[in-house]
C-alpha cells in the first residue's frame, strides 16, 4: 500500500454504482464548500446479493484507495457496503492504514431521525436483499427506539431499473407496486417507510404513485447530509482535514464516459470522470 498524505484533502464517497451520487448530491446541497472525491464500483456492481467477505473486500479497497487519494474521511454511500463492511474496516482495518482517519456510513443517520418521523411506531425498510438480510436498519433503530417495529422487504430488480435507465418505464410500475404491496400487506400499520438503497429515490414517482398518502417516504441523502455537517462541527480536527474549494473529482472502475451518462440522470447536469481500478 501508500504511503498516506496527512496533508488536509477532499471528503470521500463510495459506493458501488451510482446510487451513492444521491448521498453526494445531498451533502453537496448542504455543504457546497467542501471537496469531495466520489468513486463508483460500477465494474462490480450491484453489490446486494455479494456475500460478507466479498463485499468486506471490495469496500477495503475502495476505502484504502480514497485514504490514498488525500481523503481522511470517507462516507459509504451503500446501504450493502454499510451493513456488510462498515463495521469491520473501523474495527480491523483502520488501527492498521491510520487510526486518525474515519469512515461513516447511512444507516446509523437514517435510524437516528426515524424515531421523529413515525407516529404509529410501525416503520418499513425497502432495500437490497444483502442491506434486508443484515438487519443493520432493525438493529439499529432497536437501539435507539426499541418500541418501533421494523419490517422489510427486498426489492431485487430495483437498483437495476435505475441503472439501466429503466426506472421511467411502464414495466418499473409492477416491480415498485409488487414490493410496495408486499411490505404494506406484512404491516399495514406502517406510516414510515426508509428507501434503504441509495437508488431508490430516483424511483420516487412510481413509489409515491403506490404507496398511501398518508406515509412518509424517507429517502436518505439530507438526513446523511445533516448527519455529516452535525459530526464535523462536533469533531473540529476531523474538520480542519477537509478541503474547501467546491471541487467535485469523479472515479469509477467502469468505463468513464458509460459512467458521465449514467450520473447525469441521478445529479442532473453533466461531470467528468476518470476510470481507475480496485484490485483486480
Amino acid at each position: 500500500m501508500k504511503s498516506l498524505p496527512h496533508t488536509p484533502g477532499p471528503i470521500g464517497v463510495f459506493d458501488s454504482g451510482y446510487g451513492g451520487l444521491t448521498i453526494l448530491h445531498g451533502i453537496r446541497q448542504l455543504m457546497p464548500h467542501y471537496d469531495f472525491i466520489y468513486l463508483g464500483d460500477n465494474a462490480r456492481a450491484p453489490y446486494g446479493a455479494r456475500s460478507y467477505e466479498v463485499v468486506y473486500e471490495f469496500t477495503r479497497q475502495a476505502v484504502t484507495r480514497l485514504f490514498e487519494m488525500g481523503c481522511h474521511l470517507v462516507i459509504l454511500g451503500c446501504n450493502t457496503a454499510s451493513a456488510k463492511a462498515l463495521r469491520s474496516i473501523q474495527q480491523n482495518d483502520l488501527p492498521q492504514l491510520d487510526p486518525s482517519r474515519r469512515i461513516l456510513g447511512v444507516i446509523r443517520p437514517t435510524a437516528e431521525v426515524i424515531g421523529r418521523l413515525t407516529k404509529s411506531r410501525h416503520v418499513g425498510i425497502l432495500a437490497t436483499e444483502g442491506t434486508i438480510k443484515s438487519e443493520s436498519y432493525n438493529m439499529e433503530i432497536a437501539k435507539l427506539y426499541p418500541d418501533i417495529q421494523v419490517t422489510g422487504v427486498a426489492c431485487p430488480f430495483w437498483t437495476l431499473l435505475v441503472e439501466y435507465n429503466e426506472a421511467d418505464s411502464p414495466g418499473a410500475d409492477y416491480f415498485v407496486k409488487k414490493r410496495i404491496d408486499q411490505l404494506m400487506m406484512q404491516d399495514p400499520k406502517i406510516d414510515a417507510v426508509i428507501l434503504g438503497c441509495t437508488h431508490y429515490p430516483l424511483l420516487m414517482p412510481k413509489i409515491v404513485k403506490y404507496i398511501d398518502p398518508g406515509v412518509r417516504i424517507v429517502p436518505q441523502g439530507e438526513y446523511v447530509a445533516e448527519s455529516l455537517r452535525v459530526y464535523l462541527e462536533r469533531h473540529p480536527e476531523m474538520e480542519a482535514k477537509c478541503t474547501k474549494n467546491g471541487n467535485v473529482s469523479y472515479y469509477t472502475t467502469e468505463n468513464a464516459e458509460k459512467f458521465e451518462e449514467s450520473a447525469s440522470i441521478f445529479l442532473h447536469e453533466q461531470i467528468k470522470a476518470e476510470t481507475i481500478s480496485l484490485g483486480f
